[in-house]
């Protein structure tokens, strides 16, 4: 606490500098009365960071690399595939999740203690089996607001890519899962505006296995998971102490490891609806690192790098997004915007080797620190923007053409090409780097030969603006026309 006295030799030292330096034509007083920058950081624990790909969005945890652009460039392309907003559960999980609620309440407890005292009020946030695996429109994390909000950001980031005035469509890419169609048409009513119904051509791309590459959905048909995914295990020891835990707080209550793992995945689905839920203080910090190491463990060996076959399977967009990087504005079109799932985007990232750990995540602890923490990589709505970059020349770096990587809007370095203004990557590095790594799709998954053997509804796109709104049928592109 400062003194009288203190504050006043402040402010005579304040005001001499002020009268010697503040009368000079354009100056601003540089002398702070607060720190500019914040030291704090006082957020070292967030929830959201341990329930996997399950809850709402949030940022990745940067570098610390300048989201804008570097001062010597300027993004003339930008190719971005994003997954659907924050939803409800799926229908396929609700069997189990409604079983495990049915034992909760068929125990005979009247009053409700300890940390389950909020069940004395507490209500299920499904009103209508109809939601399952719609995106949310409630509560400050909804699926539909946070896509459109998304959209709208990216307007001003990316709107000088888009002329307005030229009156030519402007194509999306969706696949045909509802609640992704929703997403894409929220996102571009956020990006395009009021121009969005003349404007977009919103192509739905079949998510039928008949599409072969030429799919946002492409599956390897030999892929039948590894072993270790087969074996992941839910009954943890963290789990089977929390349930002792709260079956002693509340005798009669019977509840096992597997019962808490479905009450906690439940409860991160009523944060997308509700924005809150007294079931995330049931649970210990503890307990949440371990939920949220199931979901990385899930991620990384079933549909990510830890999964011999998913790099090949990322390697169809990781290719063709190379494409349209070296043909550029001046032969390709300036924004890409496409809509698919979360283990549609974990193989790009295993192909581009973004986020992909040295070591094969280990089964019996969690390593500290973590380089694939899903909830960091591949949340509700998490998205992958790959910009091109025309750069002129610095002290350090040579004119021409590079890359960069932003994964949930954080700046991510490629390990092998970081050469460029602000660690981003000379196309012909990038080009040389892809040809190099990334295995071919075709072979590796031992693709029939009468399914389409790469990706090309970028170049060969539906214009009609008859699917940009809900309610009207639509018909999945096919490859050949619309079938």
């Amino acid at each position: 606490m400062w003194s009288i006295g203190q504050i006043g030799t402040f402010l005579s030292v304040a005001a001499v500098a002020t009268a010697s330096y503040g009368n000079r034509p354009g100056y601003v007083s540089r002398i702070p009365f607060a720190a500019p920058y914040d030291q704090s950081f006082l957020e070292g624990y967030s929830v959201l960071k341990h329930i996997g790909g399950l809850g709402p969005y949030s940022n990745r945890m940067s570098f610390g690399i300048g989201r804008d652009p570097p001062d010597a460039c300027t993004v003339d392309q930008v190719i971005m595939i994003r997954r659907h907003g924050e939803r409800y559960p799926q229908s396929s999980d609700a069997e189990s999740v409604e079983a495990t609620l049915e034992k909760l309440y068929g125990s005979g407890i009247d009053t409700w203690k300890g940390d389950l005292t909020f069940l004395n009020w507490w209500t299920y946030y499904v009103d209508d089996e109809g939601l399952y695996g719609l995106e949310t429109e409630t509560g400050p994390y909804n699926g539909l607001l946070t896509t459109y909000k998304h959209g709208a950001e990216y307007r001003v980031r990316y709107g000088h890519l888009w002329d307005q005035d030229s009156g030519k469509k402007i194509p999306m890419w969706t696949s045909e899962y509802e609640r992704v169609i929703q997403t894409a048409r929220k996102f571009g009513e956020g990006f395009f505006g009021w121009n969005y119904t003349d404007t977009v051509a919103l192509n739905v791309i079949s998510e039928s296995e008949i599409m072969g590459a030429n799919s946002l959905t492409p599956e390897c048909p030999g892929d039948n998971d590894t072993a270790i995914c087969d074996s992941l295990s839910q009954d943890l020891p963290a789990f089977r102490m929390a349930a002792d835990r709260l079956n002693t707080q509340n005798p009669g209550l019977d509840l096992n490891s597997t019962d808490v793992f479905e009450l906690m995945f439940m409860s991160v689905f009523e944060l997308n609806v509700r924005g809150y839920s007294d079931w995330i203080n049931a649970f210990t910090l503890d307990e949440w690192k371990w939920f949220g190491y199931t979901q990385d463990l899930d991620f990384y060996y079933c549909a990510g790098p830890g999964d011999p076959y998913y790099k090949a399977v990322g390697s169809v967009y990781a290719n063709a997004s190379l494409t349209l990087l070296i043909q550029g504005p001046e032969e390709a079109q300036t924004i890409y915007f496409n809509f698919a799932h979360d283990t549609n985007i974990t193989p790009i990232l295993a192909a581009l080797g973004i986020a992909s750990p040295h070591e094969d995540l280990p089964l019996d602890k969690i390593p500290f620190p973590s380089s694939y923490e899903i909830g960091n990589i591949m949340p509700m709505g998490g998205h992958l923007t790959l910009e091109r970059m025309k750069c002129n020349a610095t002290a350090a770096t040579e004119e021409g053409i590079y890359v960069r990587a932003v994964l949930n809007e954080a700046v991510v370095p490629f390990n092998d090409c970081q050469e460029g203004p602000g660690f981003s990557c000379s196309l012909a590095h990038y080009t040389k780097m892809l040809n190099n790594k990334l295995p071919d799709f075709v072979s590796e998954c031992k693709l029939n030969s009468t399914v389409p053997q790469y990706l090309d509804f970028w170049w060969n796109y539906n214009t009609s603006s008859a699917y940009n709104h809900q309610g009207t049928a639509y018909i999945p592109y096919q490859g050949d026309g619309w079938a």
